[in-house]
């Protein structure tokens, strides 16, 4: 194996959401305390959990019935998700004062290459030095706690940083990947979800050291491209690299999704349900400066049972009205009349940049038409909301409703 050059560290912050709430409330760090949806509104999970909260084995994504189950004291405080992207921002802006290679990976987790930067900050020969200053300083400034993994790739560091939390490192190292990597259990590994896992499991693939030490060809016959990544990465061999915000792949899909408070079943609930999300996905789509040139409907009814369909647009738009027009007639086509509906999805594909979109008028296309008027409409939308905040401005259907929107 060659030397390694590299220098990564992948950053996650210990119970994100929960930690959140305990700088604004530390009284929660007093007694088991998660975060988690709405019962009545349907959305009864667990999002995450405090320490006290884990200690009478309280899991991320349970119901909340099975969770008091466990544990009948548990406090539950509601999501605020715009505060909790608020602290990723400052999060990944102290990870900016280190290096200009920061990758967010989730809203609560992000690789930083730290490459000939380690210098700067005291020894280059001792990595965890830095990791503890990053770890300690997010700390003091902002009250949450991460954990950092250390290593020469993204796959390891990704693995380290669960090894030792919370509030703590890990290295691994080519001295010490085969002792401390290998022995895990192969679904711990990074890229190896549940089925993935069991198919392993399946070719007495137990362990990461057995993952390592397969045959290449036989897991990319049976894996494809995945088995062999997979492989590679299992000895020390990920050479992916760490990808700042905004240089990544180009955005492949804009899509909204809600479930509601109460089953949709008249025309009225559904065209309600479907302006609401036309309007969120339209106005996503136009501050990325992106236009689709397909609607794509998902429902999921009582039962849990879903679909999803497809439409072309007639032209690349960015407008709520046209999505909301494109994504009813789906419904009428591929929905019985009457049937409830739990949830619906609209998703915004096919993308391309809107200065690439043209539009072919016919004749008959009067200057100030309604796709004009709509254009205006609704970047008019965009002004108030961008100056007065989301909730500013609604569709007029869309307000006083009764479905949890």
């Amino acid at each position: 194996m060659e030397s390694p050059e590299r220098t990564i560290f992948h950053c996650d912050c210990d119970a994100f959401f929960a930690s959140v709430e305990e700088t604004f409330h530390p009284e929660y760090k007093n007694q088991p305390m998660a975060v988690a949806g709405d019962p009545e509104n349907r959305h009864g999970i667990i999002l995450a959990k405090n320490a006290l909260a884990k200690r009478c084995g309280v899991k991320t994504a349970e119901t909340i019935w099975s969770a008091r189950q466990k544990c009948p004291g548990l406090l539950l405080a509601p999501p605020r998700h715009h505060t909790y992207g608020e602290f990723c921002r400052r999060v990944n802006l102290i990870y900016a004062q280190y290096t200009d290679r920061v990758e967010p990976f989730s809203i609560d987790e992000s690789f930083l290459d730290l490459t000939g930067c380690l210098h700067l900050f005291g020894d280059a020969e001792n990595p965890a030095a830095l990791a503890h200053r990053i770890r300690k300083q997010v700390e003091r400034e902002l009250g949450v706690t991460i954990s950092v993994g250390v290593s020469w790739n993204k796959a390891f560091a990704k693995l380290g940083s669960d090894r030792n939390k919370p509030n703590n490192i890990c290295c691994i190292t080519p001295a010490n990947f085969t002792q401390t990597v290998w022995p895990l259990p192969v679904g711990e590994f990074f890229g190896v979800g549940k089925n993935t896992a069991e198919s392993l499991r399946k070719w007495g693939i137990l362990t990461i050291g057995d993952l390592a030490r397969a045959d290449a060809l036989f897991l990319q016959r049976h894996l494809g491209k995945q088995g062999a990544q997979l492989h590679l990465c299992a000895n020390g061999l990920d050479t992916s690299p760490v990808v700042p915000a905004g240089q990544g792949e180009a955005v492949k899909s804009v899509g909204n999704s809600i479930t509601f408070k109460r089953d949709l079943t008249t025309q009225r609930d559904i065209r309600t349900g479907v302006l609401a999300l036309a309007d969120s996905v339209a106005s996503r789509l136009r501050a990325q400066n992106l236009k689709c040139r397909t609607v794509q409907v998902t429902i999921k009814d009582a039962a849990l049972k879903s679909i999803q369909r497809q439409k072309q647009c007639p032209h690349p738009t960015d407008l709520a009205a046209e999505l909301t027009r494109t994504a009813l007639e789906l419904i009428a086509e591929t929905w019985q009349p009457m049937r409830p509906i739990r949830l619906l999805c609209i998703t915004a594909q096919n993308l391309l940049p809107a200065d690439e979109a043209t539009q072919q008028l016919s004749l008959f296309d009067a200057p100030g038409g309604d796709a004009q008027k709509n254009e205006r409409l609704e970047q008019t939308m965009d002004h108030i909301r961008e100056k007065y905040g989301n909730g500013s401005i609604l569709p007029g259907a869309v307000v006083k409703n009764d479905l949890g929107i």
